[in-house]
Order: structure tokens, then C-alpha cells, then sequence
């Protein structure tokens, strides 16, 4: 086997890793999304599990996580272009799996509420750490398709969600459905010790150049290094987002992720609710969901082989729209059949547009803020996911239904596809981002 062959495979074997792990991590992360979905009709129904519970604290309660999330990810963005990707991931893992084994065990409104949040930290912090690592491991001609896979985990985990709420509420009820998501810590986390490297990006980019060298030839991963944008200098993390060539389009990326996962988490958390007082049984409204996940998994896969050819940015313009007219169709009267469809392709428009969002933004910004960018729209686009459940739960509550909040969402994507349109080119679709990186050594003593 010759040198080029041999190096191929050990790239191949390391980016199946680094792409299968992100998988599982983001499933776990849909995972939790949903099932607070999947829970809530038994929970403002039955006021023996933890209390009484009205639409408008269902709709607060199910922001808790995303205010966690929120936390999670700025820290995370804050902490990973300083440390290191590799360690916020074991870290958090650990911290997702025990927010929600705590959780589990709960016994009042209050503390559901605290364990919620604690477990969004973990999610934050993930959610916004898996797109740089996986940015920073793919080749350039794959990287929209490799980060549409790991983020399709986020709706796998909801269909996954669906799926066992379907077969096992009964069984093992909504406590059971919450120690399911606690199983990472040993079924994901001993594995991701052994199997997931460091970014030799990240550790070029940190001025570690000998250790980045290192792993790239024990990875098989080309190590090339971007050169600085003048205007942006030498600063890393959340203050190269500040810089001139940044700022505005680092504002619009997180309005596009506000907008992505206010529909997100509005509808992963209010269709059943809507579904079910619109004439449908639980089995229906849980189907509805289900549909919708896989809509975005199979839609956002399609989607993102798309955007490797045409750009993720006219990708992203369109399926926001697709989300709005298919919202728009929901209220009406529409045979079963049609409706299903419907929801698909507005799983699509929603959660495989947010997929693609991710991906966007974790190939938009350079090595030493990617973190933080991507961070950065995880975190504000939570604030969205946050509007989401809360204005639903209030239009529930007063009895406006589910008309109201899917005219709302049409609106909410139309808006975000506009928004989409005025993100400038980055510095990728340009010019050429990277160079080896033993040219940029021997031209600075400080590669970034």
C-alpha cells in the first residue's frame, strides 16, 4: 500500500469517526427536544405527575431547556476556540446524560423546570461544538453534506422520541422516556474517549503547530491554515465576531437561527397539543410529529447534496419559503393523505432548513472563530426557540388555536427566507480560504 493510500484510509477511518460520533451525540440532542412534546399531553392531564400544569407553564416550562441551551452555547463558544473541541464534547456528554437522569426523578413543577434547564447547558454546549469539529475534519467538497448528516441527528432524535413515546409511554411512562436520554454517559461517552481526536485546525490555529502536525499525520488529515483578514487582526473567539468583516454578517446568521428554531421548537412542542384540539387522537398527533422529523431528515439530506453545488445560502432562501407556504396549508381542511405531505415538506422548511443553517454557518466563518460563530447562532437562535413553545402555549391557552400559531410560522420563515438573501459571500465563496500550512509557517512565525 503506498504512502497516499495508506494516508486516504486513515482520513476516511478518522472522519467516519469524528461524523458518527457528532451522529449520535445530536440524536440524543433531538432526543430531548421532542420528548418534552411527546410528555406534555399526560402532563397538563394528569396533575399527579407533578402538579397541575396550564398551557402557559407548559409553554415556560418547555423555554427552561432553551434558556439552557442558550447558556450552554455561549459558554461553549467562549471556552471552545480556547480549549479545545474535543474537551467541551466529553465534558458535556457527561452533563447532558445527568441533566436528564435528574430530571427523571423530579417530583414538582419547580424542579422539572431546574432540570430542564441544566440539561440544555449540555445541549447548548454540543449543539454548538459538533458543526466546527466537523467543519475542521471534512473536505471542502463534502462539508455542507457531512454536517447535514450529523445535524439530521437533531430530527432522527425526534422521530426516535416519537417513536418510543408510541410504544413505551405506557410501559415505562414519561420518567422512563427521560432515563432513555440519560444513556450516553455509558453508551456514547467511553466510546468518544478512545475514538474522537483533537481538530488539527484548532490546534494550528492556537499556535500549537508540532502537536498540530502530529495528529494530522496520525489522523491522515490534510493540516492547511487560513491566512488572517487584515481588517479582523490577530483576535479569536467572540471577539473576531466584532470585527468589520464579520459583524453584520454574523447578524444575520443569527436572525436566520432565531427564525429556524423559534419553528423548530414551536412546532416539536405544540403539534401534538394543536393536532389533538383540532379532533385528532394522541396516536394521530404523534404521528403528525414523527412525520415532520422525518420530512426534515430524508428533505435536509436532498437539501444539503444541493447546497455543495449551488450554495448553502440560496439552499437556505429556499426551503425557509417552502416552511412558509406549507404552514400556510395547515389550518385548512385538508384529506389526511395531504395533510401528511404537508407536514413532511414543512419538516423540511423548518428543522432540515435550521440543519442547513448550521451547516452554513460552520463553513462561513474561519478557523479561529468558528466556535464562536457557530456558537453565537446556537445561542441567539435559542432565544427563538425560546419565543416558539411560549407563544404557543399562549395562543393555547387562549383558545386562539392552532390556526393562529401555524399563520404566525408562515410569517416567521417567510421573513427568515428574506433575511437569507442579504448575508453577504464569505471569504471561502471568494477567494481561496486556506493554504498549506507549511507555506504559512515559513511566511509568519504567528499562523491564525
Amino acid at each position: 500500500m503506498s504512502e497516499t493510500d495508506s494516508t486516504m484510509r486513515r482520513r476516511q477511518r478518522t472522519v467516519s469517526w469524528v461524523v458518527a460520533l457528532s451522529t449520535i451525540v445530536l440524536v440524543f440532542d433531538g432526543y430531548d427536544l421532542v420528548v418534552y412534546g411527546t410528555v406534555l399531553p399526560t402532563l397538563l392531564k394528569d396533575p399527579t405527575q407533578l402538579g397541575a400544569i396550564t398551557p402557559g407553564q407548559a409553554g415556560t416550562l418547555g423555554s427552561y431547556a432553551l434558556i439552557g441551551v442558550l447558556v450552554g452555547a455561549l459558554v461553549a463558544g467562549t471556552l471552545g476556540d480556547l480549549i479545545g473541541r474535543r474537551r467541551i464534547m466529553l465534558i458535556n456528554l457527561a452533563w447532558f446524560s445527568i441533566g436528564m437522569g435528574a430530571t427523571a426523578l423530579t417530583q414538582s413543577v419547580a424542579a422539572f423546570g431546574i432540570g430542564r434547564f441544566v440539561t440544555g447547558i449540555g445541549v447548548g454546549a454540543l449543539v454548538a461544538t459538533v458543526g466546527p469539529l466537523v467543519a475542521e475534519f471534512a473536505d471542502p467538497g463534502r462539508r455542507n453534506r457531512l454536517n447535514a448528516i450529523v445535524y439530521s441527528g437533531v430530527p432522527a432524535g425526534g422521530v426516535l422520541a416519537g417513536l418510543l413515546a408510541l410504544v413505551l409511554d405506557d410501559v415505562v411512562g414519561w420518567r422512563g422516556l427521560f432515563w432513555i436520554g440519560a444513556l450516553p454517559i455509558v453508551l456514547v461517552l467511553p466510546l468518544a474517549l478512545v475514538k474522537l481526536p483533537e481538530s488539527p485546525k484548532w490546534l494550528a490555529s492556537r499556535g500549537r503547530i508540532e502537536q498540530a502536525k502530529a495528529l494530522a499525520e496520525r489522523t491522515g488529515i490534510e493540516l492547511r491554515t487560513e491566512p488572517a483578514a487584515p481588517s479582523a487582526g490577530p483576535r479569536a473567539g467572540f471577539p473576531a465576531l466584532a470585527s468589520k468583516d464579520l459583524a453584520w454578517p454574523t447578524a444575520l446568521l443569527g436572525t436566520m437561527s432565531f427564525a429556524g428554531l423559534l419553528l423548530t421548537y414551536g412546532l416539536n412542542t405544540w403539534l401534538p397539543q394543536i393536532m389533538a384540539n383540532n379532533g385528532y387522537g394522541k396516536t394521530y398527533s404523534l404521528t403528525f410529529l414523527l412525520v415532520l422529523n422525518l420530512g426534515a431528515i430524508v428533505g435536509g439530506l436532498f437539501a444539503s447534496l444541493w447546497a455543495d453545488r449551488a450554495g448553502a445560502k440560496r439552499v437556505v432562501a429556499t426551503t425557509f419559503l417552502l416552511a412558509a407556504g406549507t404552514l400556510a396549508l395547515l389550518p385548512l381542511k385538508l384529506p389526511l393523505v395531504v395533510l401528511l405531505l404537508a407536514v413532511a415538506v414543512a419538516g423540511i422548511g423548518t428543522i432540515g432548513t435550521q440543519v442547513l443553517i448550521y451547516g452554513l454557518v460552520s463553513n462561513y466563518y474561519p478557523t479561529r472563530a468558528r466556535a464562536a460563530g457557530v456558537a453565537w447562532c446556537a445561542g441567539f437562535g435559542r432565544i427563538g426557540g425560546i419565543v416558539g413553545p411560549v407563544v404557543g402555549g399562549l395562543l393555547v391557552g387562549a383558545g386562539l388555536g392552532g390556526t393562529t400559531a401555524f399563520y404566525l410560522f408562515a410569517a416567521v420563515a417567510a421573513g427568515a427566507a428574506a433575511v437569507t438573501l442579504l448575508v453577504p459571500r464569505s471569504r471561502d465563496e471568494e477567494e481561496p480560504a486556506e493554504r498549506p500550512l507549511a507555506a504559512a509557517a515559513a511566511g509568519s512565525s504567528n499562523p491564525v
